[in-house]
């Protein structure tokens, strides 16, 4: 089989999900970084920026899913379209697939 062309909203769809959850990682391993400094800021001095800090830490696991989806999506559209352009000089991607039987 050969893969002659994508979807564009298809593919940016998939990886608009796919980068969003990859954001959400991001977005907790930042928000643990956050708050633990913001918990050391708070133990070494008495000023605000230790909640400034955790507010920044909290809010990353929000947007940053957001800002990865949004970037996903965009770069799924280009993907597609590059994918489609290069597919029709030089012929699609070929995949081969076996059919699964039951008795397996």
């Amino acid at each position: 089989m050969i893969v002659k062309s994508l979807g564009l909203f298809s593919l940016a769809k998939i990886m608009g999900i796919t980068y969003a959850f990859f954001g959400f990682i991001v977005g907790l391993f930042f928000s643990f970084f956050a708050l633990m400094g913001a918990i050391l800021g708070a133990t070494l001095e008495d000023s605000p920026e230790p909640l400034i800090g955790m507010i920044f830490g909290v809010g990353s696991v929000i947007l940053f899913p957001i800002l990865y989806g949004l970037l996903g999506f965009i770069g799924g559209i280009i993907t597609a379209g590059i994918y489609n352009l290069v597919a029709k000089w030089v012929g699609g991607l070929e995949i081969e697939l076996q059919e699964k039987s039951i008795a397996q």
